[in-house]
């Protein structure tokens, strides 16, 4: 018996499953060999997320990531021709300046290889969501703790559990989401509010909301690879790590390094005659 091909999976299909009640899971990754590995558990769709800052760069934030380092990330994902949704994000300083920034800047990581691309914010943004999406480019949002905010925030800080419409503010986060939905974006990632507040998004507005530390009801979730693995040296409560691939990778190094210090690495069997 053979196994069926896995379709592709494409901007449209992620709103059919919203309609659906089909759960949507994306997971990071930023190379070809995670983005095979991920693909080949099934994943909807792979985030090329600007958290290679954190996770692979070694910076405490995703603001010194570059425009020119994501795509090349991107690149490197596109590679292994996942048949998950390859979302492609757009750093700190790519589209700030405004809609025409930010188009070209989509663009970059389009021709790297990227499916669609994700940026941070709401109303502040839209404009420039709906700038991208008439050049035909697929936009997913970011709204309530957007890392790239975090000197305004004070930190990575739950948002969304006052009442207001200053940033952060709970109505705001509504106003957020709407304006999001409202410029053309077809997903948008909820991360770090409250359940009932993001239970409230996802009722109210017709596209996906990926949610990260936003509770159970949204239509899908993401977490970052590097937390999903046990391979990052952050605790945080909205990300569980599934296996310790850091303990095991250590032990294999240093049964590697035993073997080479003892001498019974390489042995016959591994070397040539």
């Amino acid at each position: 018996m053979t196994t069926p091909t896995r379709k592709s999976v494409t901007v449209p299909m992620l709103q059919v499953m919203k309609s659906a009640g089909e759960k949507i899971v994306m997971v990071t990754a930023y190379d070809s060999t995670f983005a095979r590995i991920v693909d080949d558990a099934g994943v909807d769709a792979i985030l090329v997320g600007d958290s290679v800052a954190t996770v692979m760069q070694g910076h405490t934030n995703t603001i010194p990531v570059t425009l020119t380092e994501m795509a090349y990330h991107t690149a490197l994902v596109r590679r292994a021709q996942p048949k998950a949704l390859v979302v492609g994000d757009l750093p700190f300083g790519s589209y700030q300046v405004g809609a025409g920034q930010g188009i070209e800047s989509s663009i970059v990581l389009m021709k790297a290889g990227a499916q669609c691309v994700k940026l941070e914010g709401g109303t502040t943004v839209a404009t420039t969501i709906e700038a991208i999406t008439r050049s035909d480019i697929p936009v997913m949002g970011h709204i309530g703790l957007t890392p790239q905010s975090v000197h305004r925030m004070g930190g990575h800080k739950v948002q969304g559990r006052q009442d207001g419409v200053e940033p952060g503010g709970r109505q705001r986060l509504l106003d957020d989401a709407h304006a999001v939905e409202q410029a053309g974006a077809f997903a948008v990632v909820l991360e770090g509010i409250p359940t009932e507040l993001a239970q409230e998004i996802t009722s109210k507005i017709s596209i996906p909301t990926i949610g990260i530390g936003a509770g159970l009801f949204c239509d899908g979730q993401v977490l970052v690879m590097h937390d999903i693995l046990g391979l990052s040296e952050r605790e945080l409560t909205f990300t569980k790590k599934y296996i310790d691939m850091k303990s095991l990778a250590t032990y294999a190094f240093q049964e590697f390094a035993q073997d080479v210090r003892n001498g019974s690495w390489p042995d016959d069997k591994h070397s040539f005659h």
